[in-house]
């Protein structure tokens, strides 16, 4: 796991290596272990290292391979590397490494860009080949691993984080209308390829680039699962597929423990990481370590679940760590926890996550963590409610839009407002899509393929790599999720959710985690802004920069200003924050 970056020039210029270095600067904190740059002619690629596998310099990039006439920079990591390895090795190739950077080189010289199709893991790579002058770009399934892109038809850079893209310079750095109608509409989630600034772009997931010598391009969707139920399957039992359900969990945790260095568990209580702390006892791993966090209660919520984790540490024999955070460690660390941000991201729990891996960070550098299960498994509180849906676009704006785009137009400032409700447009045409048999299934994918990628996977991309953590989510492997689309919605939707999920971890963990209430990583002092809190809200949203933007009309933030609890939506969250946070998020990085 790492930081990448890189120019491409399309004209006769030489890349610019110093603003590939600007870049690189600003991802130090996702690669502390090294840090190289390969600039020939028209390609710079940099890259920031986090040895994970194989820590020796052999394996350090970018790294070309002068017999194959190929160089790659790779943030990531591929879980069955020594697998293709050994059949790439079987085909005559020779390695010089021991990691899976040099076994990505080799499978794309093989298999060339289908290579993808063979990858297990997380990744976002660039290879440039040095006979034809091509580059290819590629970003895992689920977009575990984030990829940037600005272009302007004479050059094009990519990194793993916005802000290093702009600190390369040369960046429309204007408000993107459509993209600020997401962040208002959709929760806050702006899928690829836009982004809230208009001159940087996202690669989508499971998708791959192949840009030419000449600046043409073409691109692809490498993979797409299908939530329709097969007639192989039609007499398979509850039992049965909680066999099969649990058995891919099993391959999927196991896959995840491949590393040179020591894999832990972010442990939240909730069934999901619980699951992954038993699995990874069944697979024999000992003195795993295990880390909770807490927080100061407010208006009456409890702002930590260690009950459970404490439960489940001790059931397991986990060498656990509790992090408890006051009120004022919380409020001095949100600074820095919104800068660690490569997109303002509205949820609460990325104070959290900030701050867990900056504790789990000082003891190891892999951990696994249980991101996607809801969206995999049917966990949330919307899915029931659309299993009958005769409007399944109507019902699920319903339950997850945070406002109308009418009550969007009252709220930002005209010349901001855009002319089409962009996010129900963008939901309508992705739910609408063929390959999904029911409305629940409908929402499902939707929400696994863009909700899931633009705010839990990339919250937690973020707030770990901010500390040099690598980050692995069992429950999106892939094909755990393509077998979870086949599994009938109505054994997804028992027991108040995620019911084929819970029948599984029956076997692992025990029940008392299983049977509770759902919880959410909670911090109640975002959720019920006052005090302190509030002052600093109100100062961001009143300062001079926030008044030369005018992007929220001035009676409506005195609204919220006045009693910000009164503004909650539909999703318990804060109108006041998301406002706060996106202005936030613009200052902090000099937008």
């Amino acid at each position: 796991m790492c930081g990448i970056a890189g120019e491409v020039r399309f004209d006769d210029s030489f890349a610019n290596a110093s603003a590939v270095g600007r870049m690189m600067e600003v991802l130090a904190p996702r690669g502390p272990d090294g840090a190289g740059v390969v600039s020939r002619g028209r390609i710079a690629f940099g890259h920031r290292r986090l040895k994970i596998i194989d820590l020796s310099e052999k394996a350090a990039q970018p790294m070309t391979d002068p017999d194959l006439g190929l160089t790659i920079t790779f943030n990531g990591c591929i879980y069955n590397y020594p697998e293709l390895r050994k059949e790439l090795q079987e085909a005559g190739y020779r390695f010089f490494s021991e990691g899976d950077t040099e076994v990505i080189l080799k499978a794309f010289h093989k298999w060339g860009e289908a290579c993808v199709d063979r990858l297990h893991g997380m990744f976002a790579f660039a290879i440039h080949e040095r006979d034809t002058g091509a580059v290819t770009l590629a970003r895992d399934r689920f977009g575990i691993k984030p990829f940037y892109i600005s272009e302007d038809g004479k050059r094009l850079r990519f990194a793993s984080s916005l802000p290093a893209l702009v600190a390369g310079g040369d960046i429309d750095t204007g408000i993107d209308k459509a993209a600020l109608h997401n962040y208002m509409s959709f929760h806050a989630v702006v899928p690829p390829p836009r982004t809230i600034l208009k001159g940087v772009r996202k690669l989508p997931p499971a998708t791959v680039r192949r840009i030419e010598q000449d600046g043409t391009s073409r691109e692809r969707r490498y993979w797409q699962p299908v939530y329709e139920r097969r007639e192989e399957d039609s007499g398979l039992s509850r039992e049965q597929w909680r066999e099969r359900v649990l058995e891919a969990l099993r391959v999927a945790v196991r896959r995840r423990m491949v590393a040179d260095v020591p894999v832990g568990v972010l442990l939240s209580g909730g069934v999901d990481s619980s699951l992954i702390v038993g699995l990874l006892a069944e697979e024999g791993q000992k003195d795993l370590m295990t880390f909770s966090i807490g927080f100061e209660e407010a208006n009456g919520e409890k702002g930590d679940e260690f009950v459970y984790s404490d439960l489940i540490a001790k059931r397991f024999e986990t060498d656990h760590h509790k992090i408890f955070v006051p009120a004022e460690d919380l409020m001095g660390h949100l600074p820095d926890t919104i800068r660690a941000q490569s997109e303002p991201m509205v949820s609460y729990d990325n104070i959290g996550f900030y701050l867990l891996s900056r504790e789990v960070s000082k003891h190891i550098k892999v951990v696994q963590s249980g991101q996607g299960a809801d969206e995999v498994f049917a966990g949330y509180h919307w899915y029931p409610p659309l299993m009958g849906s005769n409007d399944v676009v109507g019902d699920y704006g319903k339950v997850f839009f945070d406002r109308s785009h009418e009550t969007l137009a009252t709220q930002l400032s005209g010349e901001w407002m855009a002319d089409r409700d962009e996010s129900f447009e963008l939901v309508r045409d992705h739910l609408m899509m063929s390959g999904a048999a029911t409305p629940v299934d409908r929402a499902l994918r939707l929400d696994s393929q863009v909700m899931l990628v633009d705010d839990p996977v990339k919250r937690v991309d973020n707030m770990t790599m901010a500390w040099g953590l690598e980050a692995r989510v069992p429950f999106l492997d892939h094909e755990l999720v393509e077998l979870a689309a086949t599994v009938p919605p109505e054994l997804k939707l028992a027991d108040q959710g995620k019911g084929i999920l819970k029948d599984a971890a029956r076997q692992v963990i025990p029940s008392e985690v299983i049977d509770r209430k759902k919880g959410y990583f909670p911090v109640p002092q975002l959720k019920y802004i006052q005090g302190p809190f509030l002052d600093m809200v109100r100062d961001a949203l009143t300062s001079q920069k926030a008044r030369e933007r005018g992007l929220f009309q001035k009676q409506w933030l005195d609204q919220l200003f006045a009693d910000p609890a009164a503004h909650i939506t539909p999703l318990r969250g804060s109108e006041l924050w998301q406002a706060a946070l996106l202005e936030m998020w613009l200052q902090a990085h000099d937008i």
